[in-house]
C-alpha cells in the first residue's frame, strides 16, 4: 500500500510539472497602429523576376505583407529591410551570390524558410 502511495504522489508531482510545461503564452494583442487583417490580401502575388533581383523582390514583399498583416513588428520589419537593402545594392553592383547569401541569411535569423 505504502509503495501504491508514494506513485501516485509521485505521478501527481509529475503531472503537475508537466502541465506546467504546457501552458501556453497567450498571443499578444495585434497592434492596432498596424491596421492588420491578419490575413493576406487575395491579391498578393510574388513577384516572379529571377535571379539575385527576384530574391531580394520576393522577400521584400513576404515582408511587407507581414508588416501589414500584423505577423511582424515595425522594428523586426525595419531590421529586415536594412538587409534587404544591402542585398538589393550587391545585386545592383552585379554581386549576385553576395545579395543571395544576404537574403538567406537574412531569412534564417528570422525565421523564415
Amino acid at each position: 500500500m505504502r509503495s501504491f502511495v508514494a506513485r501516485a504522489a509521485l505521478l501527481a508531482c509529475a503531472g503537475l510539472t508537466l502541465g506546467a510545461c504546457q501552458q501556453s503564452a497567450s498571443s499578444p494583442a495585434p497592434n492596432p497602429a498596424l491596421a492588420s487583417t491578419g490575413v493576406t490580401s487575395p491579391g498578393f502575388r510574388l513577384p516572379e523576376t529571377a535571379g539575385c533581383a527576384g530574391e531580394v523582390s520576393r522577400f521584400r514583399a513576404v515582408m511587407d505583407n507581414d508588416l501589414a498583416t500584423g505577423h511582424v513588428g515595425k522594428s523586426v520589419h525595419a531590421r529586415a529591410t536594412a538587409d534587404i537593402n544591402r542585398a538589393a545594392a550587391a545585386c545592383s553592383a552585379g554581386r549576385d551570390a553576395e545579395a543571395v547569401r544576404i537574403i538567406a541569411s537574412t531569412k534564417g535569423r528570422f525565421g523564415y524558410p
